[in-house]
């Protein structure tokens, strides 16, 4: 059967919120999703029967292991990673980012290149730049004027001497989906590493890494419904044999190698409960496996959100002065997110956010951290732009209300 979406609205208790008897509508999801009120049980859970730090012989410390295995099996099974060994838990996909850079760095050779995007998020741009200091060439590929990856400047630039590929797997501004499956390819041809921000993605669409083949892969759990968990995955080999900035004690076997210092458990118990929820919208013949349930799962949701976006991209264009920054070919969808950007000449992105936010319509403006796409779409110096990120849980009625609030403005 497909995506229900009144169903999946009916588990998030914030959807209820209501400001001097307005109900609100939350389209600030790219900074951060609602979570199910699963989740938020597991998290009471954990605190009540679970608290403690692993690696004990007593109840407590056993249910937090089981807890920490429960969270790497379900993130496995969430991005069809080979095995549960290959997820890294951290504060946030950032700091894991910097974590892998750091390690990187110590194999870097003066003349080494790096190859980033004009498209990604800094997280995956700045702790890159920074092996710059080791004597690594950064080179960065430009957008187009549909804010795509420009692939010929990427062939062009990808040589023998090029080490890592850093790329998005989707625009955390302007919603644009590279063919990920390709820069790896292109990047392993000539021996590269690829690491890559799936922070974007992961709420809208099935991530299998396997198939990507990429050598690395970042997430975060408060981004699809969960706590703020940052995630990583990689390729044993990697994770084996780069060396983990890491204080003596701690275990040196992967994963555990590269979590440094006290996970956060509770969070946990919310991220693998999150995993479970996206399981729990499975409504299709009976299948076993977790991991192609939950694939279908995010393909319906992905069907489900492209037709809003067809909607909100519709409904944004046929209002005068509004300028749409990315893909708004409805016949091209497939290569974007429901994640939008815009600018308009009545107000100022900030303007217009909170003109939005005074009628309980949640939303960004700003650079949302893609610094290089706003410097090269020319809008860094006039705040950036409005961004409107649709989930799941959002629906036309709301879409509407945006749209009317815009018009009447």
């Amino acid at each position: 059967m497909p995506y229900n979406n009144a169903n999946a609205r009916q588990q998030f208790p914030s959807l209820g919120l209501t400001v001097e008897g307005n109900s609100v509508v939350f389209l600030d999801n790219p900074g951060g999703t609602q979570v199910p009120e699963s989740v938020i049980n597991a998290v009471s859970i954990y605190y009540r029967e679970r608290n403690a730090n692993m690696g004990g012989g007593f109840l407590t410390s056993n249910r937090t292991d089981e807890t920490l295995a429960s969270a790497r099996s379900a993130i496995a099974d969430l991005l069809n990673a080979p095995s549960a060994e290959n997820i890294v838990f951290g504060a946030n996909m950032t700091t894991l980012t910097f974590h892998i850079a750091r390690s990187i760095a110590d194999t870097i050779q003066h003349g080494d290149e790096i190859i980033i995007t004009d498209l990604d998020h800094d997280a995956n741009v700045s702790p890159w730049t920074d092996l710059q200091a080791q004597g690594a060439v950064i080179k960065s590929v430009p957008v187009t004027s549909e804010c795509r990856l420009d692939m010929d400047s990427l062939r062009a630039l990808i040589n023998q001497r090029t080490k890592m590929v850093a790329v998005t797997h989707a625009s955390n501004a302007v919603g644009t989906i590279p063919d990920v499956a390709e820069v790896v390819r292109l990047a392993h041809s000539v021996g590269a590493l690829v690491f890559v921000d799936a922070v974007q993605f992961a709420p809208h669409g099935p991530v299998n890494v396997q198939e990507l083949d990429c050598d690395f892969l970042a997430c975060s759990a408060y981004k699809f419904f969960g706590p703020h968990i940052g995630i990583l995955y990689g390729k044993a080999e990697h994770l084996t044999s780069l060396k983990p900035h890491k204080v003596r004690p701690s275990k040196d076997i992967i994963p555990f190698r590269w979590e440094t210092g006290t996970l956060n458990f509770e969070g946990l118990a919310g991220t693998a409960a999150a995993v479970q929820y996206l399981d729990s919208l499975y409504d299709g013949v009976a299948e076993t496996d977790r991991c192609k349930r939950l694939h279908r799962v995010m393909s319906e949701i992905k069907s489900y959100e492209m037709a809003l976006c067809k909607e909100l991209v519709s409904g944004l264009l046929s209002i005068p002065g509004v300028t749409v920054f990315g893909i708004t070919d409805p016949e091209e969808f497939e290569d974007r997110l429901p994640t939008v950007a815009f600018t308009w000449d009545k107000m100022t992105p900030r303007q217009t956010a909170e003109y939005l936010a005074a009628q309980n319509i949640f939303c960004w403006s700003g650079n949302y951290y893609a610094l290089r796409l706003m410097e090269s779409l020319g809008l860094e110096a006039d705040g950036g732009a409005v961004r409107i990120g649709l989930a799941h849980y959002n629906n036309s009625a709301e879409i509407d209300r945006l749209l009317g609030a815009l018009k009447s403005a």
